[in-house]
């Protein structure tokens, strides 16, 4: 699907929700899982579209492409989401444009996350654009956009420290474990999920609690096993979730699955546990926080947490933002240069022409060498290029350039 024709900035839309409108309940029945997203690129053809990807997260799920407008992206989106059009596009933001570049920058960059600088973000950016991009849906357009801000965020994690300390989701999971048990020592934890956030949260739970009575489940055994031989932990099959459940004081889920994990059933009446549910949608039976002795907290939840890190990270905020304004010239440099090209060849073939009708007129004679013509041609192009990249007046330029040609030396 993809295409090598000049994107019009115009047509380009990023529609979202994140944790600033929704709380994490309302993101999940708009998140978008592997199988949805593979789903999404098997009918978008017959929306329309064919350049395009889908960010979704625990903070967000939005959708970047190319369009006549930003409802033909929402309709594709949600085909493949519990929630309807009607309430995404009441809740949505909508970017078009110089807007909607500067918002996938400052998203790259952590800027928008729900705990700010969290770096996590980069992963699914690359992971979500590798989805498309297999399938044929980058545009040459999108994937300089994509480079750019993979690239900007590298510099402005090099360059500041919106990233320093150790604040994140996973991280954040620790802190408030930390904060709700004075012994952590006899503390049986289940970690339910080891993808990139369970496997994140995984190795922030053995170094800052300093514990390895931790028991890992996944739908795929494999990872599970992988994980708790590299950290000396301990490993169960799904099959053995509601007794791990059971013995366990401390939960923590972090699946993508469609529906919850641990069901109520599983807690009822058997203690008093601490359940962390790091995922969206939420993989904990709601029903659970109604338990007595159970404790439940979200993302939303954990997100609240407060700390000198992030007082250090508000104050490096003003330098990415000028990082990020700087990249944003460079991109818009090359889009305009790209937008210019095919005029650009249009006029150098014109003075090639130009140039071949003289040669042979004169029969060589008199004729500056072939060399020396390519250099003549050359400079008339960078130059008129120059004045394309601050005036949009094409047709003058062609003109311009013919003279300029016949005129110099």
């Amino acid at each position: 699907m993809q295409t090598s024709r000049p994107a019009n900035i115009l047509n380009f839309f990023i529609a979202g929700i994140n944790y600033k409108k929704t709380d994490a309940g309302t993101r999940g029945n708009f998140a978008i899982n592997s199988d949805q997203y593979e789903h999404l690129l098997s009918i978008a053809p017959t929306c329309k579209l064919d350049s395009f990807f889908v960010l979704s997260t625990c903070n967000r799920t939005e959708i970047y492409g190319f369009a006549e407008d930003a409802s033909q992206l929402i309709d594709l989106l949600c085909t493949q989401t519990t929630g309807d059009k009607e309430t995404f596009s009441r809740l949505a933001y909508i970017k078009q444009g110089d807007d909607a570049i500067e918002h996938l920058f400052n998203v790259g960059a952590g800027l928008d996350s729900q705990i700010l600088g969290d770096y996590e973000v980069i992963g699914q950016i690359k992971q979500a654009v590798k989805l498309s991009r297999d399938r044929g849906f980058i545009n040459c357009f999108l994937d300089r956009l994509v480079n750019s801000v993979l690239q900007t965020s590298k510099i402005i994690k090099n360059d500041t420290a919106l990233s320093g300390g150790t604040v994140s989701v996973s991280f954040a999971a620790v802190q408030y474990i930390k904060e709700h048990f004075e012994e952590i020592a006899g503390k049986k934890i289940l970690l339910v999920g080891t993808g990139k956030i369970g496997r994140s949260t995984c190795k922030n739970l053995v170094d800052y609690l300093g514990t390895t009575d931790i028991t890992l489940i996944n739908r795929s055994e494999e990872k599970a096993v992988a994980l708790a031989a590299e950290l000396g932990l301990q490993h169960a099959a799904m099959s053995r979730l509601e007794p791990c459940i059971a013995d366990a004081d401390i939960i923590l889920t972090a699946t993508n699955a469609g529906q919850p994990t641990i069901l109520s059933s599983y807690v009822q009446n058997k203690g008093t546990k601490l359940i962390i549910d790091l995922s969206v949608p939420y993989n904990v039976d709601p029903l659970v926080k109604q338990l007595p002795g159970i404790s439940l907290v979200n993302v939303d939840d954990l997100s609240r947490l407060k700390d000198n890190t992030l007082q250090k990270r508000e104050a490096e905020a003003p330098k990415a933002k000028l990082i990020i304004a700087e990249q944003i010239i460079v991109f818009m440099d090359w889009y305009h240069m790209r937008k210019n090209a095919p005029a650009l060849r249009a006029i150098k073939t014109k003075l090639n022409e130009i140039s071949a009708g003289q040669h042979a007129a004169a029969n060589g004679a008199g004729v500056c060498p072939l060399v020396k013509i390519e250099e003549k041609i050359q400079r008339v192009i960078n130059g008129i290029a120059n004045k394309m990249r601050s005036h949009n007046r094409q047709g003058c330029h062609y003109i311009e350039a013919i003279n300029e040609f016949m005129n110099a030396g």
